[in-house]
């Protein structure tokens, strides 16, 4: 009885591994598929912005100003007679580096703290999560649009600044992934042998606190994007002669009733990118999600 058992172990078909098990759940997730593919796509066409890009987006043309889409112009012309198309092209660029700005400092200053809350607890933890607590209560515009009146009106100030309120974000959630992680068996394995305290952190808790990680960042940079739209709207963000998504909205705003082509193709880039990258953190959470669970 006991052969035959050990000889139906032996042809049993081995347990599919965790990043096999995430990609069968993923395929699953056609709506995170799609919007994966959109981005890729958004950022390569950006990337070849100076090949594809029909015209020079900072050449002015002040004899077809706010030309409707067509004639030569694929998406109309603004109010100096540049092509809107090539701008969007180029705009695309700053648009989602100062994104992964914001959400590159966002993750640097959050997950250190929140490795360092969550692991150590007590007065340490105390201490990281008040000072998390009142950055959290001011509201986030607000406080991004003083500190950008005293840094002065940038892309790089807005948006390290943007990544600096989104950082409590990655506090709380890192801490609270650490807490349920620390009191594993296999921490307190770890530490009976007498693996020090910053190994630990490396080799086990890092690691298993990556999966809800991804899925904040793949969130916070949409809202990132959003918050340096809103920025830019107001004239605190990109400067000209250079232009993001937000700053051309900013900039045909004024003429939305004469010429809506100028809000309208910006705004619904900026709205299926944002789009996307939430579609794409849904997937993510409901495929990494399942695996934390199992204890994968």
């Amino acid at each position: 009885m006991t052969a035959t058992l050990d000889a139906q172990e032996a042809l049993a078909p081995p347990e599919p591994t965790a990043r096999a098990r995430f990609l069968r759940r993923f395929r699953r997730q056609i709506p995170a598929q799609l919007a994966l593919g959109y981005l890729v796509l958004v950022v390569v066409v950006v990337a070849l912005a100076p090949v594809l890009a029909t015209h020079d987006p900072l050449a002015q043309n002040l004899t077809r100003v706010l030309q409707p889409p067509g004639d030569g112009h694929l998406l109309g012309t603004d109010d100096l007679g540049r092509d809107v198309l090539s701008r969007a092209l180029h705009a695309g660029r700053i648009s989602l580096v100062a994104a992964a700005q914001a959400v590159g400092v966002a993750v640097l200053l959050g997950v250190v703290p929140g490795l360092v809350a969550g692991y150590a607890g007590r007065r340490t933890d105390a201490v990281i999560m008040r000072v998390t607590d009142a950055l959290m209560s001011f509201p986030p515009l607000i406080l991004a649009i003083a500190f950008v009146g005293v840094l002065g009106p940038s892309l790089t100030n807005a948006m390290t600044v943007i990544g600096v309120i989104f950082a409590p974000r990655f506090v709380r959630l890192v801490r609270g992934t650490v807490i349920s992680i620390r009191e594993e068996t296999y921490i307190e394995a770890s530490r009976s042998i007498g693996t020090g305290t910053a190994t630990v952190i490396r080799r086990h808790v890092l690691p298993n606190a990556l999966s809800p990680l991804i899925v904040q960042i793949s969130l916070t940079a949409a809202m990132a994007m959003l918050a340096e739209a809103s920025l830019s709207f107001l004239g605190l963000g990109v400067q000209p002669p250079d232009a993001s998504w937000g700053s051309m909205i900013e900039r045909g705003f004024r003429y939305t009733a004469s010429a809506p082509w100028l809000t309208v193709f910006p705004g619904l880039l900026i709205a299926l990118t944002v789009l996307a990258f939430n579609l794409l953190g849904d997937g993510l959470r409901d495929s990494l999600g399942r695996e934390i669970r199992r204890g994968a």
